[in-house]
């Protein structure tokens, strides 16, 4: 029994908190991890103990006593850090060791004191880490030199990101330091890739998968309410209120902008029905502060209902407490997503997560009940993988380059190719990549060495250079000498107009430019702001699902009635066309302005059919959530471009260079503009087309007419 592998301090852990029987998850981590050197993907739904998991046996295994850290958790969130500390911190109660979060926001006298004495367990950011790197190497070698295990929570959330880029070279980094080898372990509820995850240990063949299959019980129901992409309707909200009022309750819309509107609208419907009064908003741009009181309410408030809208921020594992009922607003991009939020409700033993989706237009109700179904198969989708990430090769170079305050030009080639989160790039491209930080004096040259240059110095002395991800220019919004926010300036924002922030309306008094402040008083009515951000990528077998909905006659219980009327009378405007064939063919509409070719298929590849089409002369407009390119030509000069956009391909390059430096293309890359153009082309075609795909689907897919 794996109970008896464990050591006394940890049984005795378990015997105090009178645990019937270990988890399915846990007893495989712990048989495992305890009689082999293996590395281990633990992958289970939501709240089944994986960090349990994965420190019970590794607590038990390793020897404290020896110098140095002995064990470093890797997480995506300070929030999630702060959340975990303190099971970790229980889990060593028995076995006096210490137990650090080192992050930003964390106690200096506790890490000055773990660097003085390097022992026990870090809890730390991919972006600690490289600042570690980045500014004290020294103390790098000091603390993990000795590592034993890494342990990588939410692993999924890292897998096709930059950040998951930079954490592989982080490892691998950190493996060049070490006395031996260390394992790894990573722990995720949703993974679409496994080979992926794998990745992340640098020892794919040596890693193996946990998973558990252990099914959780989940009543979806969809509800249609047709609303414009301004405001939400007043019959959604109010439906809304009477399903959430007695609960305790996430809601996910797809925008910071529609998490205000819900939490200020559904706590006015309260107000007039004399409701509670626990209604918040949880995203990036609310306070720090008032994040962590939200998340403190609804984890210690059993007796209160409480409604808390919220983006991503509460999609990983923050423990809140014990949630009724997760709703989602409109479909999200990936299965994945619904996965992670799904899994926030019904978390006690034996509970059924109970999920409510409201769809506001037809396309988006049958993007979730494609998303729904895929999920019900088993299916999530894989991530989307950058092979060749040259913007993260510069980022790492510099980090490099700075820690070791100059490095022999081979020495650095050599420690890139080495480096198994640059594996695939070649090294003639390192070179390349190299040889344009020395030109633009990014680096600077010295005899065989190079060091930081002129420009390089204002790059890598900043706080930004930790992390690979952009962060928005935003504005402090403060009432009365307390923070409530951030953000960004937009027309929208003048004095004297009314905002939504942190589930309150404002009215701004003053804009100060210079400081980038914007101070506020509580108002009666008002707009969410405008916030950036791009739509996700959605998979292809998402929307090929969708197709195969449309041309389905099934009938789903899970579709109030409102939702099935609106898949009917989707089903009748596709059933003009005859499709036969759900692999090969796809709607072409004839209509009297222009075309409509609904492609049904994912983001990249449609990206790349748009610019394709272009290159071969054709004016067209994609319109996203109908997967639908509206073009103004003949269906016969279509079909011959189709034919014949094989033959365009040599354009492309040039084409993506000027869609470059116009800067009319969101990359989402931090450092890719610090890369020779032709580098930047490379990238472009990775992370944000698929011409490939596009090729092959417009060689395959016959167009099928409206009769």
């Amino acid at each position: 029994m794996s109970f008896e592998l464990l050591s006394e301090p940890i049984r005795k852990y378990i015997r105090d908190k009178r645990w019937e029987q270990l988890r399915p998850i846990q007893n495989a981590a712990i048989s495992r991890i305890l009689t082999t050197n293996n590395n281990y993907i633990l992958a289970s739904r939501t709240a089944s103990g994986k960090t349990e998991a994965a420190f019970l046996p590794i607590l038990s295994k390793v020897n404290f006593n020896e110098k140095g850290v002995q064990v470093l958790y890797i997480s995506p969130l300070i929030a999630l850090i702060n959340d975990q500390f303190y099971r970790v911190e229980e889990l060593c109660k028995n076995l006096e060791v210490n137990v650090v979060k080192w992050h930003g926001e964390a106690n200096k006298t506790l890490k000055d004191r773990l660097i003085k004495a390097p022992s026990g367990v870090v809890l730390m950011t991919p972006e600690s880490l490289e600042a570690m790197f980045v500014n004290k190497p020294y103390n790098v070698k000091q603390l993990f030199s000795n590592l034993k295990f890494v342990v990588i929570d939410e692993i999924h959330s890292f897998i096709g990101t930059d950040r998951g880029i930079q954490l592989k070279s982080l490892l691998s980094r950190l493996q060049d330091v070490n006395i031996s080898s260390f394992n790894v372990i990573g722990l995720s509820a949703t993974i679409g890739d496994y080979n992926e995850a794998k990745k992340f240990t640098g020892n794919e063949s040596n890693t193996k998968v946990l998973l558990d299959k252990t099914y959780k019980e989940i009543n979806a129901v969809f509800r249609y309410f047709k609303s414009d992409n301004k405001e939400l309707s007043v019959e959604l909200f109010d439906n809304l209120y009477s399903e959430t009022k007695d609960n305790k309750v996430l809601i996910f819309p797809n925008s910071r902008g529609r998490a205000e509107e819900v939490a200020v609208k559904l706590k006015k419907i309260s107000e007039r029905f004399k409701g509670h009064p626990h209604y918040f908003s949880h995203h990036s741009s609310v306070d720090k502060e008032v994040r962590e009181y939200v998340e403190y309410f609804a984890k210690n408030n059993d007796r209160k209902n409480f409604c808390i809208a919220c983006t991503s921020t509460l999609e990983l594992g923050i423990d809140i407490g014990n949630v009724d009922e997760v709703v989602q607003i409109d479909a999200t991009h990936s299965i994945s997503s619904l996965i992670q939020r799904v899994g926030r409700s019904g978390r006690k033993d034996g509970a059924t997560s109970n999920l409510f989706l409201y769809a506001t237009n037809q396309w988006s109700l049958l993007q979730s009940l494609a998303c729904w179904l895929l999920y019900k198969e088993g299916y999530i989708e894989p991530p989307a993988i950058c092979n060749k990430p040259y913007d993260l090769l510069l980022h790492q170079a510099l980090s490099v380059v700075k820690g070791r305050s100059g490095i022999i030009i081979s020495d650095l080639v050599e420690s890139l190719k080495r480096n198994f989160a640059f594996k695939e790039i070649e090294e003639d491209e390192i070179t390349d990549v190299l040889n344009y930080l020395i030109e633009t004096d990014l680096l600077e040259k010295i005899q065989n060495e190079v060091i930081i240059g002129v420009e390089g110095e204002k790059i890598v002395n900043g706080r930004e250079f930790y992390s690979v991800f952009k962060s928005e220019e935003n504005f402090k919004i403060s009432h009365a000498g307390n923070t409530i926010g951030e953000i960004p300036i937009s027309p929208q924002i003048a004095e004297d107009e009314n905002i939504l922030l942190a589930a309150k309306i404002w009215k701004i008094t003053f804009i100060d430019f210079a400081a980038k402040k914007i101070e506020v008083i509580p108002a009666k009515d008002g707009k969410a702001p405008s916030f950036s951000g791009n739509g996700g990528i959605v998979d292809s077998k998402i929307r090929e699902k969708m197709l195969e909905i449309l041309y389905s006659d099934d009938q789903y219980d899970i579709l109030e009635d409102s939702s099935s009327e609106e898949l009917r009378i989707l089903r009748d405007e596709f059933s003009v066309f005859n499709i036969k064939d759900l692999q090969s063919q796809r709607p072409l509409l004839i209509s009297e302005k222009h075309l409509e070719f609904y492609t049904f298929t994912g983001t990249k590849i449609n990206r790349a059919i748009q610019l394709l089409l272009k290159l071969s002369g054709i004016d067209n407009h994609f319109d996203d959530p109908s997967v639908c390119f509206k073009i103004n030509t003949t269906p016969e000069a279509l079909k011959i471009s189709f034919t014949n956009i094989s033959n365009i391909t040599d354009g492309i390059d040039d084409a993506l260079k000027e869609i470059i430096e116009k800067g009319s293309i969101d990359l989402n890359s931090k450092w890719g503009y610090l890369l020779p153009i032709e580098y930047q082309i490379k990238l472009v075609k990775q992370k944000y087309y698929d011409f490939t795909g596009a090729l092959r689907f417009l060689k395959q897919i016959e167009a099928v007419v409206n009769y």
